[in-house]
């Protein structure tokens, strides 16, 4: 789906949950921005930092991630085209983790400052970007019962049907298929297994009728049993509750 304007997804984003009248809206589009292309594995967020900017991805994946001192990566959360990715740090005067690319795609940089301006103007702008990021705490709640809880086949199956439920909210999926934009060690980062692990458990989900694969294509032939089976409740997504003016 082609969107005219480099921030119109980020107005889409935020009105999933809070309603904005048509002058917020009008507000968020008037944000001044640079507009890059960038590599996979290009950083947007570095741990140690002060932020400065605050990115929006307008197209690809992000992801948000934690090195150990031995240099081993957990990724903490995978992040979709609408994503502002630093809300966390707007008020924050450094940064403690990591954002990169996961793909190639575009990101619209908007100052910190013209941010934080905007978020006082408004109550609902300010309502909107809280909401956006009290759901980021809940999915990273979530997250940490699939690692922690979750046998392997189920973490996986968890985060596949997290990855359909946001792209569709947002209109951005085929009908039960998407292409997965992780590498099999990028998902492993993200559930806690080797790559070789990993492999084997989409192999088992495939020979189970769970997901189908072609290439990066994924497929669900039955949805619903799927999500029964990777005990995916999407109340911790938010994608139902709307906060009135």
């Amino acid at each position: 789906m082609k969107f005219g304007h480099p921030l119109e997804l980020l107005v889409r984003s935020l009105e999933l949950q809070t309603t904005l009248a048509n002058e917020d809206r009008e507000a968020v589009l008037a944000l001044p921005y640079t507009l890059r292309t960038l590599d996979p594995l290009s950083y947007l967020v570095r741990e140690g930092e002060k932020p400065d900017k605050c990115p929006i991805l307008v197209s690809g994946f992000a992801y948000r991630q934690k090195m150990t001192a031995e240099g081993t990566r957990q990724i903490v959360a995978i992040h979709t085209p609408g994503d502002a990715l630093d809300f966390q740090n707007l008020f924050l005067n450094i940064a403690d983790h990591n954002v990169q690319m996961l793909t190639r795609g575009e990101v619209a940089f908007v100052k910190r400052k013209d941010m934080q301006d905007l978020s006082l103007s408004s109550r609902k702008i300010a309502e909107a970007m809280f909401v956006k990021t009290l759901i980021e705490a809940s999915i990273l709640r979530e997250w940490v019962v699939n690692v922690g809880r979750r046998k392997a086949p189920e973490r996986i199956a968890h985060v596949l049907c997290e990855l359909g439920a946001r792209l569709k909210s947002m209109g951005l999926d085929g009908e039960y298929r998407y292409e997965l934009p992780m590498t099999q060690e990028e998902l492993g980062d993200a559930v806690g297994l080797t790559p070789v692990h990993v492999s084997r458990t989409l192999k088992l989900l495939s020979e189970e009728g769970l997901i189908t694969r072609e290439k990066r294509s994924i497929g669900f032939p039955d949805w619903e049993r799927l999500c029964e089976y990777a005990d995916f409740v999407d109340r911790y997504l938010h994608l139902d509750v709307r906060v009135s003016p």
